[in-house]
């Protein structure tokens, strides 16, 4: 399993855009991530007052990272950026306490792009799913 510090070895995410406590990836095609809400995060003060929950575009990114543990390397000096999400699904609330684990499968890849599935669930309950796509890149390239 790999830690927050081992993650960031792999994604440029940093500080408080670091949404992945553990992941592992599996094998060639399929990765495992977890985060714990702790309730004091950025996203979650003031959505929503007295009943905070996880912006769903945040459950996203937390895939997203998950994802880039099957299709990045250690040392890699490219950027994973989304290219597309589709039938993404918000399927029951996250909320402080909650462990989201996220299990993602690369269904096809054509570099640069990477073509990903995957459902974000806590305690067994799924609360999140859709197919995403990423495009790896040069910072240069996008600018």
């Amino acid at each position: 399993m790999l830690s927050r510090e081992d993650i960031q070895e792999i994604i440029p995410h940093r500080n408080e855009m670091l949404l992945v406590d553990e992941a592992e990836k599996l094998n060639d095609t399929q990765a495992v991530g977890f985060y714990t809400v702790k309730g004091d995060e950025w996203f979650i003060r003031g959505h929503f007052p007295g009943h905070p929950v996880v912006p769903g575009v945040i459950l996203c990114e937390m895939i997203a990272q998950t994802c880039c543990v099957i299709i990045l390397e250690k040392g890699n000096t490219k950027i994973p950026y989304y290219a597309g999400i589709k039938n993404a699904r918000f399927l029951s609330a996250v909320t402080p306490g909650d462990t989201v684990q996220f299990d993602c499968t690369l269904n096809k890849q054509k570099p640069p792009f990477y073509f990903v599935s995957a459902v974000g669930s806590v305690n067994g309950k799924p609360c999140v799913s859709g197919e995403f796509t990423f495009a790896l890149m040069d910072g240069a390239e996008v600018a």
